[in-house]
Parts: C-alpha cells; structure tokens; sequence
C-alpha cells in the first residue's frame, strides 16, 4: 500500500489497503510542508493538486511508475493538477542518475524539460553521454548550448541542492511523491493516486 508519514517515523500501510483505500483512514494522515522551489512544474500553479515527486531517472521503480501511472494521471486529471519534479539522484547505485538529471536541467534551460524528461524515462538509447545528446537532438535543441551546458556542469549545484533537500526532509527512496503536502512512498499503482486525489479535491482528507 501507499505510505503515511507519522509523528517521528515512516509507516508503511498493509499491501492489502492498496486493494481497499478506504482502510488507510485509520491511519495518521500528516501533510508536510514541501516546497516547490524552482523546480520544473507541469500544470497550473493555481491547479488545486500540486504533486511534488522526487526522483531518480535510473531508478527502475521511477521507470515503472513513469510507464504505468504518469500519463493516466495526467489524462485523467487534466488542469487539475500541477506536478513538479525534483532530482533525488540515488547514486551510490545509479550512476547515471545525476548525469541524467544535470542534463535534463539543461534541456530546461531551452523549454524542453517535460520532453527530455520523457525521453530519459522512455530511455530508448538507453542512460550515457552520447544518449542525452540523441534526445537533445530528437528534442530540437540548441546542440552547441546544450553541449556546454552539460560540460560545464552547470546544474551540478541545483540537482545536489534537491538531494540535500529531501535527504533533510526524510525522503530516503524513490520514487516518493506529496500530494498537496501527504506523502506516498513508491511506485504505487494509478487506483492509489486517484483515492487520494478524488478525496483531496472533496475535502475529505484532514
């Protein structure tokens, strides 16, 4: 099942809530105050559900959830939510993970971040040097700004900014997402997202 954060420690639901969402009230429902910063959003900043997700681009429970809910959510939710998506590179096993995220920065410098993001999940060319420059071309990038950018290491600073970030905030898996502040630990399915969703936009959760 999906994870509520309590007073001083992680609590994991029973995997059985996740087949009946309706159990996980009796749990503590905690929101924590996560912040936006100036990270790459999609949706309205008025949207009434704001999803922060920290992620790894390397991290094959990211890929599942990136294969199996993200679009569907979107679909699904339209302009009534805004995701954000902040880097939680993992690498001491994903070395790739923070490469990967240093270029996507770049590829946000030129408006193209939900694309590249794609790209790098979709991972068609897999995760390299040479792939980040196959999805800046296929994205139609500047490829002599993209290239420097990515050489020079310019998000290096802002990619370990989100790191220091979530590490201080508890976040110690990915993909780990707060809907309007709640928390869901892992790639949880679509019916987990949309409990939560359908009773945050009724006003039912505390």
């Amino acid at each position: 099942g999906y994870a509520v954060w309590g007073r001083s420690a992680v609590q994991r639901a029973d995997p059985a809530q996740a087949a009946n969402p309706a159990d996980s009230q009796a749990q503590e429902v905690k929101r924590y105050p996560v912040e936006v910063d100036d990270d790459p959003a999609l949706g309205a900043v008025d949207a009434p559900i704001t999803i922060i997700e920290f992620s790894d681009y390397q991290c094959p429970f990211c890929k599942r959830w990136f294969d199996q809910v993200y679009h569907q959510l979107l679909e699904t939710y339209g302009d009534q939510i805004r995701l954000v998506y902040r880097d939680l590179p993992l690498t001491n096993i994903h070395p790739e993970a923070q490469p990967a995220a240093e270029a996507a920065n770049c590829a946000n410098e030129q408006g193209a971040f939900w694309r590249f993001h794609d790209q790098l999940f979709e991972a068609s060319a897999g995760l390299s040097s040479q792939a980040y420059l196959t999805y800046a071309r296929q994205a139609g990038l500047d490829m002599a700004s993209f290239e420097q950018c990515v050489a020079e290491r310019r998000y290096q600073a802002e990619v370990e900014a989100d790191l220091a970030y979530a590490v201080n905030l508890g976040v110690n898996s990915t993909p780990t997402f707060f809907i309007n502040g709640i928390p869901i630990i892992g790639a949880q399915g679509f019916e987990v997202f949309q409990y939560v969703i359908d009773k945050e936009l009724a006003g039912e959760l505390p």
